[in-house]
């Protein structure tokens, strides 16, 4: 038998989907987390086989011997990782942003921001006629 069972787990508030959600997004965390020790463990060695320590005793032991998904359940059962729901209203505002993407108008710049753009605007070409550069629009047939 499996334990804890899914009953253990729902405590009666979640169904099987939410938990299998929050269980595979645990265990991504999981495997994040092992990624990241892994690398800083392959970084600390130093090439000499002789004083360096086995990659493997570098990393968490429960990381390194347990698969993410049944650390990620244990973690679950011990409300290590908790699941939260949002009311409607708050999913229903979230999809909406996800819909209507970034937006970059510029109705949304204030208008003291959008002088100050083109200030620096001006400020380069004038940097750039006082260097002695050629402007990007003249014709270079013109300057023979």
């Amino acid at each position: 038998m499996i334990f804890p069972t899914i009953n253990d787990l729902s405590q009666d508030k979640y169904n099987r989907y939410e938990i299998a959600l929050a269980a595979a997004k645990c265990a991504r965390l999981v495997t994040n987390e092992y990624v990241h020790q892994r690398t800083e463990a392959e970084a600390s060695q130093t090439g000499n086989k002789e004083t360096d320590k086995p990659l493997q005793s570098l990393i968490d032991k429960d990381l390194r011997d347990e698969k993410a998904v049944k650390i990620a359940v244990g973690r679950l059962y011990n409300h290590e990782y908790v699941i939260t729901t949002m009311s409607p209203e708050e999913q229903q505002k979230v999809e909406q942003a996800i819909l209507e993407g970034p937006h970059h108008e510029e109705d949304d710049i204030p208008e003291d921001l959008e002088d100050e753009d083109e200030d620096e605007d001006e400020d380069e070409e004038d940097a750039e006629d006082e260097a002695g550069l050629p402007d990007a629009e003249a014709d270079p047939a013109d300057a023979d």
